[in-house]
């Protein structure tokens, strides 16, 4: 499930449309939901899934989906209508600790065949447990002004500085994830937060990110008008502040998932020291997804790949079927269009800077086979293979379910092969 997941959510950002008033079936179902949501029976809500939902996930995956969502946010408070923009219905989702956006839709058997839950447009409050406390450490809070807004992070430094030091810009990865490594998708890790302290300890400084639209790094750019390069755009920029701070005397790229073509791309406009990819995917954007979608029920990987198809000859397609609503809607398929262009094999060829990359073996969402394509196209990378680490940089079983519980637990240190690589390379660049 964790596949599908993060799946949608690299896709997505929030937008507003315009509809109809909330249709009577809709009223019912969304305080159904509510209802049985807040009273804690994930398999009420499943009954009323429709077929489409139940052949994309099962009541066991839903449930720990569910499990992971009211662990992380709480009881869901209310459901304000925004729209409906047939067959969709879009809400504000007011949860204890936190807000989302909803969106439902229903077939016409008023069964669920849509539930997608996104993070609210709007400034963040920063989560709890999202600053270093160690002695060692110092971090610096930052808002670097763009042409198009601001970006805003941290900068993590050693306590006592000694002349110059290096310094490591934190890519982050797919969908709505902020500069400690979480998102409001069930992921509560914590885990480039706690990179930072680990690289502030070994004398190594860094700065990680909200990206836009996530945290308290907003853009005033409608869904359709977002495309991929706006994050190598931002990561260019990163780039170019960090080489103007005298405390620094190298600037290393870490790009983490996405992150690392991200990375690739930026390193290819700015000069850097070296380029280190985590978790970082060899593959095409449509060649990823089309894999992912083997796993979906075949008129949704077959409805997909139309979409598909007709964006690789530069054309959109106007009429998307509600179940790829959530992943193919009109005004994501520019996103998807300016992803899928960037090859990693062919990027990562134009680097002439050391580049280390680094995979798990027990990862949900990247194999070991991105790493080699990465490794093959670029024969003088150094490729570390860790055993037993996660997408998330976490010592993880193979096991899917033992896997996934590590990425609600943030005070779950990273796995320590990690940071050794890490150290280790960055130690010997001249």
């Amino acid at each position: 499930m964790r596949k599908a997941i993060l799946f949608i959510i690299s896709l997505l950002s929030i937008s507003t449309v315009y509809g109809q008033s909330e249709p009577a079936a809709y009223v019912r179902v969304a305080n159904t939901f509510r209802q049985f949501y807040n009273s804690n029976k994930p398999d009420s809500i499943y009954k009323i899934f429709g077929p489409e939902m139940r052949q994309t996930l099962t009541a066991g995956q839903f449930r720990t989906a569910n499990e992971q969502l009211k662990t992380n946010l709480g009881t869901l408070t209310y459901l304000e209508f925004l729209n409906f923009n047939s067959p969709v219905a879009t809400y504000n989702a007011g949860f204890q600790k936190g807000e989302l956006v909803m969106r439902l839709s229903l077939n016409s058997e008023n069964q669920i065949i849509g539930l997608l839950l996104q993070p609210a447009r709007g400034p963040a409050d920063a989560p709890a447990n999202t600053v270093i406390n160690d002695p060692a450490v110092t971090e610096i809070s930052f808002t670097h002004k763009t042409m198009w807004g601001n970006i805003s992070g941290t900068l993590a430094l050693p306590k006592n500085i000694d002349g110059k030091i290096p310094v490591v810009l934190i890519i982050p990865g797919s969908g709505p994830t902020d500069r400690n490594g979480n998102n409001p998708m069930g992921v509560n890790s914590n885990s480039y937060l706690l990179l930072a302290k680990d690289l502030a300890k070994k004398g190594i400084a860094s700065l990680r990110y909200d990206k836009r639209n996530i945290g308290q790094t907003l853009s005033p750019a409608k869904e359709k008008e977002m495309r991929f390069d706006d994050n190598s755009d931002d990561a260019i920029s990163l780039i170019d502040l960090l080489h103007n701070d005298p405390r620094f005397s190298k600037v290393i790229v870490l790009g983490h998932s996405e992150g690392s073509l991200v990375g690739i791309l930026a390193s290819e406009e700015q000069p850097v020291s070296a380029f280190i990819s985590v978790n970082g995917a060899g593959s095409r954007a449509d060649e990823i997804l089309t894999e992912q979608m083997k796993s979906q029920p075949a008129y949704i990987a077959n409805g997909f790949k139309t979409i598909l198809d007709s964006l690789k000859k530069g054309k959109y397609t106007d009429m998307v079927d509600p179940a790829l609503y959530p992943i193919a809607r009109l005004s994501i398929q520019p996103y998807i269009l300016s992803w899928m262009v960037n090859d990693p094999v062919k990027e990562i060829r134009k680097l002439k800077i050391p580049i280390l990359i680094i995979q798990g073996t027990t990862d949900l969402q990247v194999t070991i086979s991105e790493a080699e394509k990465l490794k093959k196209a670029k024969s003088n990378a150094v490729l570390d293979i860790i055993p037993n680490m996660n997408h998330i940089m976490k010592d993880a079983p193979v096991d899917h379910d033992a896997n996934l519980a590590t990425y609600t637990q943030p005070d779950l240190p990273l796995k320590p092969e990690l940071v050794m690589d890490i150290v280790t390379f960055i130690g010997k660049l001249k």
